[in-house]
């Protein structure tokens, strides 16, 4: 068994498609069946079964694959931490973050990272905050950006740190019956339609915290559209589906231009956490960011 092996192993069972993982490794499909035929010769068990044109991790494989992860993962951190040796001159920091964060508040703190270590590249993904904390704990990223409430993130494996607040505001389309209102009560919000995000989401959360803090439990909230996007939240409510809580960071455009109104309805502000897993390796390229976001920390 070899670390390569290992590698090609993980990649076939993330993607359940042979001649994907060879397209993502730069390797040739035939390589690949090979390294993990030797696994499965070497172990004297199968570790995928072939359905239909697909192919699908067995129980053995499952098992493999976690041990597997975590020895990939702790090379490359050794691997990372010897390049670091010689300081940031070059490198790669591999992110993800929930949307709001993502596409509002880290773009401008990357630039200035990028300004400072312009041999470091940067490479971002998008997920909700749930998507984010199974990619730190599985070891796939260095750091991930959540959104709190900070109940959320209670796995001892993560370590959290505040960088910043987020102005929450309940909203609805200028059109909206409530959007000439001075005062909603909990039986107005109970009777009202809302659009929102989808399990797992950080915005999702919020929503539902700020809304039993209102006296209004979601089990008895009128539900008329769940979104996988901000984006799609916002167009939804200016198309007149319903009221939403949204980060102003997502809004603010929309309520300036007056096609959003928002709602005379107090709501708490959020924090956004970067993420790591408390056993690995901070490397020295995420130590430098996270003191770019200490500094910067307002929205």
């Amino acid at each position: 068994m070899t670390l390569d092996q290992l590698q090609i192993f993980v990649a076939v069972a993330e993607r359940e498609h042979v001649t994907r993982a060879a397209d993502a490794l730069g390797l040739a499909p035939p390589s690949v069946s090979a390294a993990v035929a030797s696994l499965e010769r070497e172990f004297g068990t199968k570790l995928f079964h072939r359905v239909g044109r697909g192919i699908v991790v067995t129980e053995g494989g499952m098992l493999l694959l976690d041990e597997a992860r975590a020895l990939v993962n702790r090379a490359d951190a050794v691997k990372l931490a010897m390049r670091e040796f010689t300081g940031l001159g070059r490198g790669r920091l591999q992110i993800k973050a929930s949307q709001t964060i993502a596409n509002h508040f880290l773009p401008a703190r990357l630039v200035d990272f990028h300004q400072a270590y312009p041999g470091v590249a940067l490479v971002v993904s998008v997920g909700n905050s749930t998507e984010v904390v199974k990619a730190v704990i599985r070891g796939d990223i260095e750091l991930g950006f959540v959104e709190g409430p900070e109940e959320e993130f209670q796995d001892p494996r993560l370590a959290i740190e505040l960088i910043a607040w987020d102005d929450l505001a309940m909203v609805a389309s200028a059109d909206h019956p409530w959007a000439t209102r001075d005062k909603l009560t909990a039986d107005d919000l109970t009777a009202g339609k809302w659009v929102l995000r989808e399990e797992g989401s950080g915005t999702r959360a919020a929503f539902v915290k700020a809304l039993d803090a209102l006296g209004v439990p979601y089990a008895n909230l009128n539900i008329a559209i769940e979104l996988p996007s901000n984006s799609g939240v916002l167009a939804a409510v200016l198309a007149g589906a319903g009221a939403t809580i949204l980060s102003t960071l997502v809004c603010d455009d929309a309520m300036q231009a007056g096609t959003l109104k928002r709602l005379p309805v107090s709501i708490a502000p959020r924090a956004f956490y970067a993420a790591q897993h408390g056993d690995h390796y901070r490397s020295r390229a995420v130590s430098a960011l996270l003191e770019i976001l200490r500094a910067h920390p307002a929205l």
